[in-house]
């Protein structure tokens, strides 16, 4: 039996495209952007078990943004770089078709860094009660077929620990962490 080990599957148009229009209204600065690298190793951390980073790139128009993969690279992560045609959502694709292949892999357990709805369906075929499913993303922009699932949600900023500065977020506060002080500031 081999080792259990987490596989994080990473939609880096989604997370990029919610983060510039959904929070920030402009393409986010390279330091705006998360790292890479905290994710996982906080999913190392949650679980207690070897991650194997899956970074899925739309590589349609036949070049790859080097400099970034050399980073991912670095970061441990195995890029995915997919091609297709313009009316194929490679990256959705790629990540689906990932997601169902784990179906057949007893030892992985699977954290997804989207919000997109379009991963509901395959993710939740995983939700087995043996094997631990999450998800990765900005709890407000996330898919309610995706948190519909009941599997953990990690927020990027709170929970992950992500950016290196705080992100202009309007989120739902728990009354028992309402701290009165942040917004008198």
């Amino acid at each position: 039996m081999s080792e259990r080990r987490t596989f994080v599957l990473v939609d880096g148009e989604n997370v990029d495209a919610t983060l510039g229009n959904s929070l920030l209204g402009r393409r986010p600065a390279p330091e705006e952007r998360p790292r890479w690298e905290r994710v996982t190793d906080f999913a190392e951390d949650l679980w207690g078990q070897p991650v194997t980073g899956l970074f899925f790139l739309n590589a349609s128009s036949g070049s790859l943004p080097t400099s970034f993969v050399q980073a991912l690279l670095a970061m441990g992560y195995r890029p995915v770089p997919l091609s297709g045609s313009a009316e194929e959502k490679v990256v959705d694709i790629g990540i689906q078709r990932t997601l169902d292949a784990l179906l057949a892999h007893d030892d992985a357990d699977v954290l997804l860094a989207s919000h997109d709805a379009d991963f509901a369906r395959h993710l939740g075929s995983l939700v087995d009660g043996d094997r631990r499913v999450g998800l990765l993303g900005f709890r407000e922009f996330t898919s309610a077929q995706l948190t519909g699932l009941g599997v953990p949600l990690y927020d990027l900023e709170d929970d992950v620990k992500a950016f290196n500065q705080p992100l202009p977020r309007t989120r739902i506060i728990p009354l028992a962490e309402f701290d009165p002080e942040f917004f008198l500031r």
